[in-house]
């Protein structure tokens, strides 16, 4: 079936300004706890990966990609464990971010929320779901907007 889907941003741009709002306040908590770009990019990427984003990946792939952060950590970041690509810091948020994302049972939500707590201290610890939990927002309007990804 191939139902027309309502841009709910563009019905209710109040809202969507509001989460434009969110997004601008968590990416700047996030530099100010010395995140870089390239680690929130990482963060939006992985995020929209798990959703499966189309219009939030191509946004965020490329700019992850101007931020600095490498071709073989973006074709590896879905497997991200399986690779020595990408340092301590990444890996923590990378590990706060998925489960900000999936919101796993509690015994894996409180495991990998204490190994990323080893390694990122309060600021960066809150900036970092922060930024997933925006994401994870825009992710859900796009995907129920049916935003398209159009060739360039």
């Amino acid at each position: 079936m191939d139902t027309a889907h309502l841009h709910i941003d563009k019905q209710t741009p109040e809202a969507y300004k509001a989460l434009i709002g969110v997004a601008t306040s968590v990416t700047s908590a996030a530099k100010d706890a010395g995140m870089s770009r390239g680690l929130i990019e990482l963060i939006n990427v992985r995020v929209s990966q798990i959703n499966g984003c189309p219009s939030c990946l191509e946004v965020h792939v490329r700019r992850a990609s101007g931020a600095g952060v490498s071709v073989k950590q973006l074709a590896t970041l879905s497997v991200w464990r399986d690779t020595e690509l990408f340092d301590d810091r990444e890996r923590a948020a990378l590990r706060l971010a998925e489960i900000t994302t999936t919101l796993p049972d509690h015994d894996t939500a409180e495991r990998e929320y204490a190994r990323a707590r080893e390694v990122l201290d309060d600021d960066e610890l809150s900036a970092v779901i922060w930024v997933a939990t925006a994401m994870n927002a825009f992710n859900r309007v796009s995907i129920l907007s049916r935003h398209p990804v159009k060739p360039d």
